[in-house]
């Protein structure tokens, strides 16, 4: 597996220098401002993921103050306690994406949301707290106890929301392919505990987050 020092240097020439490399990297939010926001925020912004998921993420934002009309400023409790009359005629509310399987879990994310907040004082300090270096455990997480948030879409949700977090995005993948650490699409509980790792590695060399990792794993497959 290559230092990321070599890494960089080939992503730097690829972005076309340094300044320009380092103008596309995301940044994360510190634990101490992510367990100040509030859940419902978390929510719009999960069930934001979600209805974006397929479709043209700009034309979702823009349609996005309705939603938060009719999900009632998606607080978690009131979401949660929707029955399914409420959700049947959102089904006829042409103001939205009328997609059921996504108004659906828009109420099963709020109950789960609810029920990590019972656990743990709050969703926004459970999520604050999640060690980085387990971040892959976080996705798992996510796509078992909540709706529609496997695959690229925990780790997006996770990006939106400023929680460090790396992505596997195809040029991402390739990357990992290409330093040898392993040839694989990090689809499995398995791959992903490797991509982890070497993530893991990566951080403690260059004292990055893992999101400016990932961006400049991106870059260094992304050009050639």
């Amino acid at each position: 597996m290559k230092r990321f020092a070599d890494i960089l240097k080939r992503a730097e020439k690829n972005a076309g220098g340094a300044a320009a490399l380092k103008a596309r990297l995301p940044s994360p939010e510190t634990p101490n401002t992510l367990r100040k926001l509030g859940d419902d925020r978390y929510l719009s912004t999960m069930s934001l993921r979600v209805f974006a998921a397929g479709l043209r993420h700009s034309m979702v934002r823009d349609k996005w103050p309705v939603f938060e009309e009719v999900f009632q400023g998606f607080v978690p409790k009131r979401v949660g306690s929707f029955p399914d009359e409420s959700l049947e005629a959102l089904m006829k509310d042409a103001r939205i994406i009328r997609h059921w399987g996504k108004i659906s879990a828009t109420r099963t994310n709020a109950i789960a949301m609810t029920e990590i907040a019972a656990e743990h004082g709050s969703f926004a300090g459970w999520l604050a707290d999640w060690p980085v270096d387990d971040i892959t455990g976080l996705w798992a997480v996510l796509q078992k106890r909540f709706s529609q948030l496997g695959g690229a879409s925990g780790p997006m949700f996770l990006r939106w929301v400023g929680k460090d977090t790396f992505m596997l995005s195809p040029d991402v993948v390739r990357a990992l392919n290409e330093l040898g650490v392993a040839k694989s699409e990090f689809k499995g509980v398995k791959d992903r505990k490797i991509a982890q790792d070497a993530f893991n590695a990566w951080k403690a060399e260059s004292s990055q987050p893992l999101c400016q990792i990932s961006m400049t794993l991106a870059v260094y497959a992304g050009v050639q």
